[in-house]
């Protein structure tokens, strides 16, 4: 009878158990392999640090090895001290204390395998500066010796290092959910289950060896840093026409920017602040009353590849000297001056309407001093003012007139930005130099009304002007604000009206990374081989300075085959429209490289390149996919634990069936 009974129970046991599974199936019921890999891993949203190399080495991120790195998630203010490989959470206000650390405790560092940075406007709010770039950046390139001057005074410089781990900026949602995962390890100590980061950042140039530019670029491993500048005439340049070619005036702009994080480069105040001005004073030129009859020529450079030893007023300057068709109809040696807009969007900081001209000599740019006060005077607003940069400047602070300085020392130039001897720019070359908080329309808008009507008043060459001609230029403040939209967020971005009527973007969110040149540079390059904030310069800009064309019903853009003719919009519905202007692509990328038989190739340094030893000749790694990860693991001891229960429900097992066989026998034998 005991017998029986025991039979009966383990009956019951295995149908109850058979039941469990079946219930457990049915709600974790997957249609795909690809539902199942979602049920598992909980895909992050972030922007990563890369690799980048240059002739004597390796700066940036990258995963040490060709594996992904998987680490528990702690956060880095309650880790004091490691006893496990780690991806620590740390919040922006603590950057710059980890890396220190990093850099001076060697058993913490490591420990230390991965880095996700917090995101969060109350973050930035709170802090006092953050740069990752040098306290004089690019000083190498400086037409003056005084490497020790700090025109960034928050600058750190941790950009400018090499780190064998992965480092990421997690998005705001992201951040949310990883401090969670972070507090929910803190709590689970002592349980057999911990949430680890799956970092995916391996590089083509860790795999393969190649640990600087010149290898890379040997075994084709990396690409170099670059893109496309454009410059553009206004009026158009008649370049068949047997008039005597005006003196040139040079109006300059930048339209990218660094930071730690390679896809999160906005660069609000420093430099897109400037290339908003510079958009808007060409805006409201085009507008102006007897632009046409002025006894100079204006022309409008927007360089990129300006953070990275000013790849585009270099190679700018370089196909000036090889009169490429990059840069036909403009000869170096009529440019008479040069003015730079560069950052000018905290230019009314702490109720401060004051911006600085910064020289390369008192009595070479006296003509254009003397314009920007007269266009002041103009403009009937008292509480705008233009100030002299002071004296104890070593020289020029970091801009692109240095290379047209260092090309020729006597060039007559000025740079208008919104700070004197230090950069007001707390977060110069960080992800946190954005809109709203580090600048404001009214400043652009102000710089740009100087400007324009500098501008108009030098290039008229001393002839009386009549305040009613001036008063004609005016910025138009609605084209900043909508800009500032278009170029600095995501919403509306590239999406904006204003840049879809001229070029079908990529993406919505800008970024003003310089990125990497594709494919063979050309001054008429393929639409898909230039970024999308460079196409879009380029057909504003064609647009804006254009005077109507005679075929105006040819199909474009092969029906603009007219002297001076080019196409703009054609990438919105694909027709497009002939216009006659003189705008053009420049390729930016080191003097110090050549393109031939589809792969790229080092020269040597060149004497006549003043600017060329210090070249570093900057490279970004290739790789296949970048990608993070969070999904929960198993400890060990838990899994032993699994091993062993499993062989003691294998013999038990045993047991029951060999009891059951013989119950089995000895009731048939009853029988």
């Amino acid at each position: 009878m005991d017998d029986t009974k025991l039979f009966v129970f383990l009956l019951c046991f295995i149908a109850q158990f058979c039941l469990s599974i079946s219930a457990s199936d049915q709600v974790n019921s997957f249609q795909s392999v690809p539902d199942l890999e979602k049920s598992m891993y909980m895909a992050i949203d972030g922007y990563p640090c890369v690799r980048l190399l240059n002739l004597s080495g390796e700066i940036g991120c990258s995963n040490p090895g060709r594996a992904n790195i998987v680490a528990p998630v702690a956060r880095f203010k309650t880790a004091n001290k490691l006893v496990e490989p780690s991806a620590l959470m740390v919040s922006i206000d603590q950057f710059e204390e980890l890396f220190g650390r990093l850099s001076n405790d060697a058993d913490f560092s490591r420990h230390v395998v991965g880095i996700l940075v917090e995101s969060g406007s109350q973050l930035q709010n709170g802090l006092k500066g953050f740069s990752p770039d040098k306290k004089f950046p690019q000083a190498e390139f400086a037409p003056y010796r005084s490497g020790s001057f700090e025109w960034n005074p928050t600058g750190s410089g941790l950009m400018w290092k090499a780190y064998n781990f992965p480092v990421f900026l997690l998005s705001n949602s992201s951040t949310s959910a990883l401090q969670e995962i972070a507090l929910r390890n803190e709590k689970r100590k002592k349980s057999y289950t911990v949430d680890v980061a799956d970092f995916n950042l391996v590089m083509q140039t860790t795999k393969s060896g190649t640990r600087d530019s010149e290898s890379c670029l040997r075994e084709q491993t990396c690409l170099p840093l670059g893109g496309y500048s454009v410059w553009s005439a206004l009026p158009p340049i008649a370049i068949s026409s047997s008039e005597k070619a005006k003196p040139v005036i040079l109006i300059v702009a930048s339209m990218d920017t660094a930071s730690f994080f390679r896809d999160k480069s906005i660069g609000a105040d420093s430099p897109i602040s400037g290339l908003i001005s510079l958009l808007a004073v060409v805006d409201a030129l085009s507008r102006a009353d007897g632009v046409k009859g002025l006894d100079k020529q204006l022309v409008f450079a927007v360089f990129t590849g300006e953070a990275w030893g000013y790849l585009g007023s270099r190679r700018f300057l370089l196909e000036l000297d090889q009169h490429s068709d990059a840069v036909s109809g403009l000869d170096l040696a009529l440019i008479e001056t040069v003015l730079e807009i560069g950052s000018v969007g905290k230019g009314f900081a702490q109720d401060d309407k004051t911006f600085f001209a910064h020289s390369t000599s008192e009595t070479a740019t006296n003509g254009m001093l003397s314009a920007i006060q007269d266009a002041l005077g103009s403009l009937n607003n008292q509480s705008i003012k233009v100030s002299r940069a002071s004296k104890s400047n070593p020289g020029l602070p970091p801009s692109s007139l240095m290379s047209f300085l260092k090309k020729n020392p006597k060039t007559s130039g000025v740079v208008l930005e919104d700070f004197d001897t230090a950069f007001t720019n707390k977060f110069y070359h960080s992800h946190l130099d954005d809109l709203p908080v580090n600048i404001n329309s009214s400043a652009i808008v102000a710089a740009a009304s100087v400007v324009a009507r500098s501008l108009y008043i030098l290039a008229s060459d001393k002839k009386e002007i009549k305040t009613s001609a001036l008063n004609t230029i005016n910025i138009n403040a609605s084209l900043v604000e909508e800009l500032l939209g278009c170029l600095l967020s995501c919403e509306p971005g590239l999406s904006c009206e204003l840049v879809n009527r001229y070029i079908a973007p990529s993406a919505s969110c800008p970024s003003h990374y310089v990125g990497v040149v594709l494919g063979e540079p050309s001054s008429q390059p393929y639409p898909g081989n230039v970024g999308d904030v460079p196409r879009f310069v380029w057909n504003f800009l064609a647009d804006k300075t254009a005077i109507p064309s005679k075929n105006m019903s040819s199909a474009c853009p092969k029906g603009c085959s007219g002297t001076g003719e080019v196409c703009v919009k054609a990438e919105t519905d694909g027709k497009g429209v002939c216009v006659i202007s003189t705008t053009r692509y420049v390729p930016a990328y080191s003097t110090r490289l050549k393109y031939e038989s589809d792969t790229w190739g080092v020269l040597p340094h060149n004497s006549s390149d003043t600017m060329g030893e210090a070249d570093p000749v900057w490279t970004e790694s290739n790789w296949e996919t970048i990608k993070l990860r969070v999904y929960t693991v198993q400890d060990t001891r838990f899994d032993t634990w699994v091993l062993l229960l499993g062989i003691t429900v294998t013999v038990l097992s045993y047991i029951i069936t060999a009891m059951a066989k013989a119950f089995i026998t000895k009731a048939l034998k009853r029988d």
